[in-house]
């Protein structure tokens, strides 16, 4: 099981640093009005998002994995997982709300500006720290 949770950490980890870095490169890519600079950063974007599904699809998995042969039986009924869980909803939302930025940039029809991607830059920030929290701290 160790193993398990040692793959789960790995995959959210990698999910994480993508969560983290492409709002980062919408925030220098809405910036940016060369052609040149354009496409390298629509190449930049399209590379990150497929890494980042391969963290956010393996930590779903292992997560999964975990929860059935582990947590479910010991914490069904503990809050803190329930909130923790659904703060995870909401990050594969987010994620596949960076997808969608991802294919507006991609077609040329953004029309936001830095401050913006600025702003949504914190969000995983924000819910990651929570996240831990819960699964730490076990606050409820």
């Amino acid at each position: 099981m160790l193993w398990v949770k040692a793959l789960h950490v790995f995959f959210m980890v990698s999910w994480f640093a993508g969560l983290f870095y492409l709002p980062r490169l919408y925030v220098y890519h809405a910036d940016t009005h060369d052609d040149t600079g354009n496409e390298r950063f629509k190449v930049m974007e399209r590379k990150l998002y497929i890494m980042m599904t391969i963290g956010g699809v393996g930590t779903l998995i292992f997560g999964a994995w975990l929860m059935i042969d582990y947590a479910w039986a010991a914490y069904s009924s503990s809050g803190w997982l329930h909130a923790k869980l659904f703060l995870v909803f909401l990050l594969y939302g987010f994620h596949f709300y960076c997808g969608h930025i991802n294919k507006i940039f991609r077609e040329n029809r953004n029309t936001r500006d830095h401050k913006f991607f600025r702003k949504i830059n914190e969000i995983p920030t924000l819910l990651g720290l929570a996240i831990i929290i819960l699964v730490f701290i076990r606050p409820f």
